[in-house]
C-alpha cells in the first residue's frame, strides 16, 4: 500500500467513524484505496424487514456509503463529498452471513464524480449479487467535513 493510499484510508476510516448511521447499523469499511472503497455489514435481527432479510434501506445506506467513500479517495484534501443522486436495482434478496457493498469510482470530475456500488450476500463461502447502484456525487471544494 503506498503513502497516499494510507493517508486516504485513514482519513475514510475517521469519517466513517463519525457516521452515526454507520455505527448504528454496526457496519465497518475495511478496504480503502484510490477510486474504491468496501463496507462490509453482518447480518443481525435489528436491520432485518419482516421476512427476515436484511432490509433494502440498509442495503441502500452501505452502497451510497461505498460508492462515497470511494469518490472521496479522489477529491483534493480539503473538499469533501455529498450525494446528489443515486439509483438502486435490487437484483436479489439481502440474504446472506454477511452483505459486502463495494463501491468506485466510473468518472471522476471537479465538481461532479459518478460512482458506482455493487452489493453481495454472503450466504454459506459464496456471494451472490443482491443491489447494483450508480450515484453522483458532488464534490464540495473548501467544505471539509465537521
Amino acid at each position: 500500500m503506498s503513502d497516499i493510499e494510507t493517508v486516504l484510508g485513514e482519513t475514510i476510516r475517521a469519517s466513517f467513524a463519525n457516521q452515526g448511521a454507520m455505527t448504528l447499523i454496526k457496519a465497518t469499511v475495511p478496504i480503502v484505496e484510490a477510486g474504491r472503497a468496501e463496507i462490509h455489514l453482518d447480518h443481525w435481527a435489528g436491520i432485518e424487514q419482516q421476512h427476515g432479510f436484511i432490509h433494502g434501506g440498509v442495503v441502500g445506506m452501505i452502497a451510497d456509503s461505498a460508492a462515497g467513500y470511494a469518490a472521496m479517495t479522489v477529491v483534493p484534501s480539503g473538499a469533501s463529498v455529498l450525494t446528489v443522486e443515486y439509483k438502486m436495482n435490487f437484483v436479489a434478496p439481502a440474504n446472506g452471513e454477511k452483505l459486502l457493498a463495494r463501491g468506485r469510482v466510473v468518472r471522476p470530475g471537479r465538481t461532479l464524480i459518478v460512482t458506482q456500488a455493487e452489493v453481495f450476500a454472503l450466504r454459506d463461502g459464496k456471494e451472490i449479487l443482491c443491489a447494483l447502484m450508480q450515484q453522483t456525487i458532488m464534490v464540495m471544494h473548501g467544505k471539509p467535513e465537521k
